[in-house]
């Protein structure tokens, strides 16, 4: 019976012993992701698994089991490869099949070469994905995530200590990898002993036909003398691993921009560059005989070091990337947790609403609106209208303080993924926010605005000052008015536009009301005005209980999942409701209002942990509404900008 050390250290022994008890044109796949499935089914057996997001690829062993917590981020074309294949010993005659899938290379043994023309050979297909690390990811999202990692290692390894990764391994890597550069052939022998590089029926003598693609290869230019590598994040300063995530069942379920999180087998086999340098030599002597170009061979097969490849077993989306949460709400022990929570839900709601109404200076009525915005989320589109989306425009901020900036920092604890887009006529200018495609290398290049689903976007509008927008800063606002209005981002695919939905939360700060569409004006009336603006944010998080933000991060993220409905009898009630208002001031009140307050009903029920809208929820909606607009009319103008 498989130990724990076989299925994490060493996969390829669990795929080779049931493709080796299986007939090759049977179900044998099917049984690898069965028999994963079953063992991550095991008690915190998904946490035993090391994480790329947590842990550096150099400390990870190669071809063991690895996760990835990651957002689509391009996908490249199909791809070929053999499936199953055999190899033919010339002394003997003696004959092996192999299996190709999860490999990067085709494996043979000793004085082995691979028969192009056996009949056992199936040439399969499967899906390269282009994935980079959620963009804006929190930081607590990945400590988090870390710790439970980390202990769940800890505490496996008590009882296995063989299935840890070794940290030791990164001084070794550093070293063989400074002697690999200095001695280029000693790479190449090292891996000539146990590849068996299957392109030619002759022998085992070729490594540019070592992969196992049947597709054209691709190049790959030395980091030593090439460009840096774009590893093409959306977002400016982010960290962590880029992957080739090869999926090779249901990739027709995944799109561009989904959230995944994959396990699967990590290669970062060195021999994939000396693959892809003779590749490149043979392609400049033969130019028909590759017909990609050297900048899209370069970008499709970046070095293993720095892009490394997960051949996936299993893969998932995921609703959200909350480590406190399940990761899935519909199993039963999923609604435990939810059931316990809600019971408490009061107190937490009302904690969050204390603390953000210090953080807003004292203005309860903007931290009730803040928590509405907080949870909510594109539930459904009726044609081209996205519903749930609540834009919220935050007016009188101070301008050019501090304020605003806290105020991001505070939002950033409580959400799992956020960005601060600060308005400046240079970012506007100068910044790249729509992804568009790039032909020459075949790659989506991505913008800011190309953001996995719920991330809670911050735009600074106190920033802006008086200057010309040029060219790109005009589409650039535009795509911003877009994504809030529509809940859409028009990708430029030069000779068209391809429409891309999104479900980003946008919270506008502005001093007067915002340049930008929004969905609801809330004018920010301070109670308070600290003498030190920076001491008194600071010390807001500093006095909050890390287990009493961990229940406001579950609120936050729970509450947005949940179903909401309205019944037939408290519809025929707002209708009624509805005309009567009309009636009393035909002038002021109109469909604009009615939806905005359903909108603010279905929040606040949500956030009372009610899914369904009651009476008192709807009244008292309506007085929240009048007094947002109450006082709006309080402040006629405020530095050229109508309130």
């Amino acid at each position: 019976m498989p130990c724990v050390a076989d299925w994490l250290n060493n996969p390829f022994s669990i795929v080779q012993g049931i493709f080796a008890q299986s007939d090759p044109n049977s179900d044998w796949e099917k049984k690898v992701t069965e028999y994963f499935k079953e063992k991550l089914k095991e008690n915190n057996a998904t946490n035993w698994v090391p994480s790329l997001n947590d842990v550096p690829v150099h400390y990870l062993k190669p071809n063991s089991l690895v996760k990835f917590r990651c957002m689509v981020q391009d996908m490249f074309d199909p791809e070929f490869y053999m499936g199953v294949y055999e190899t033919v010993d010339p002394n003997t005659n003696a004959r092996v099949l192999h299996f190709g899938k999860y490999r990067d290379v085709a494996e043979c043994g000793p004085q082995q070469e691979i028969d192009l023309n056996s009949s056992q050979t199936v040439t399969s297909e499967r899906q390269t994905f282009y994935c980079v690390p959620v963009p804006g990811e929190s930081a607590w999202v990945k400590e988090i995530s870390f710790l439970d990692c980390a202990n769940a290692l800890a505490s496996q390894a008590r009882v296995s200590p063989s299935t840890s990764y070794t940290p030791s391994r990164h001084k070794r890597s550093y070293e063989e990898d400074e002697d690999m550069d200095l001695h280029p052939s000693k790479q190449k022998e090292q891996h000539m002993g146990n590849r068996c590089y299957g392109g030619d029926i002759h022998g085992c003598v070729e490594p540019k036909r070592l992969e196992t693609e049947a597709s054209a290869g691709h190049h790959l230019v030395s980091p030593n003398c090439s460009p840096p590598l774009d590893l093409n994040f959306p977002l400016p300063g982010e960290k962590g691993p880029a992957c080739l995530v090869k999926v090779y069942e249901s990739w027709d379920s995944f799109k561009v921009n989904d959230v995944l999180e994959v396990f699967g087998i990590l290669s970062v086999d060195p021999v994939l560059s000396i693959v892809n340098n003779e590749e490149r030599d043979s392609s400049a002597l033969d130019p028909m005989e590759c017909m990609d170009t050297a900048e899209e061979q370069r970008v499709h097969s970046p070095p293993a070091s720095l892009v490394p490849r997960i051949h996936v077993i299993l893969a998932q989306k995921l609703q959200h990337i909350n480590p406190l949460l399940p990761v899935c709400l519909n199993e039963e022990e999923s609604k435990t947790f939810v059931s316990n929570f809600m019971s408490e839900l009061s107190p937490v709601r009302a904690e969050l609403l204390g603390f953000l109404t210090h953080a807003l200076l004292g203005d309860s009525l903007a931290a009730e609106y803040l928590i509405l915005h907080l949870i909510s989320t594109v539930y459904a589109r009726r044609d081209v209208l996205p519903l749930g989306k609540f834009t919220v425009n935050l007016s009188g901020c101070p301008r050019n303080s501090i304020f605003t900036e806290h105020i991001y920092h505070i939002i950033q604890q409580l959400v799992p993924a956020s960005y601060r887009l600060q308005m400046t006529i240079e970012n506007m200018n100068q910044s790249r926010f729509i992804p568009h495609k790039d032909y020459a290398a075949n790659r989506l290049v991505s913008g800011v605005l190309q953001l996995a689903s719920n991330t809670s976007l911050v735009v600074d509008e106190t920033q802006l000052e008086q200057g010309q927008l040029d060219t790109t800063g005009v589409h650039n606002v535009t795509a911003l008015g877009n994504l809030i209005t529509w809940q859409k981002v028009d990708y430029d695919f030069n000779y068209h536009q391809m429409e891309f939905p999104c479900n980003i939360n946008v919270l506008i700060t502005s001093e007067g009301r915002s340049l930008l569409p929004s969905d609801c004006q809330v004018h920010l009336q301070p109670q308070l005005i600290p003498p030190n603006m920076e001491e008194y944010m600071s010390s807001l998080l500093t006095a909050v209980l890390p287990s009493v933000l961990n229940k406001f991060r579950i609120y936050l993220s729970l509450l947005r999942l949940l179903d909401y409905s309205i019944s037939d009898e408290v519809t025929k009630a707002v209708e009624e409701d509805f005309v009567e208002m009309r009636k009393n001031d035909p002038e002021s009140v109109t469909a604009d209002d009615l939806h905005r307050t359903l909108l603010v009903a279905r929040f606040l029920s949500l956030s009372a942990g009610q899914t369904t809208l009651s009476r008192e929820r709807w009244l008292r909606a309506k007085q929240l509404e009048a007094l947002r607009k109450a006082r709006l009319q309080q402040h006629k103008c405020l530095n050229g900008n109508e309130l």
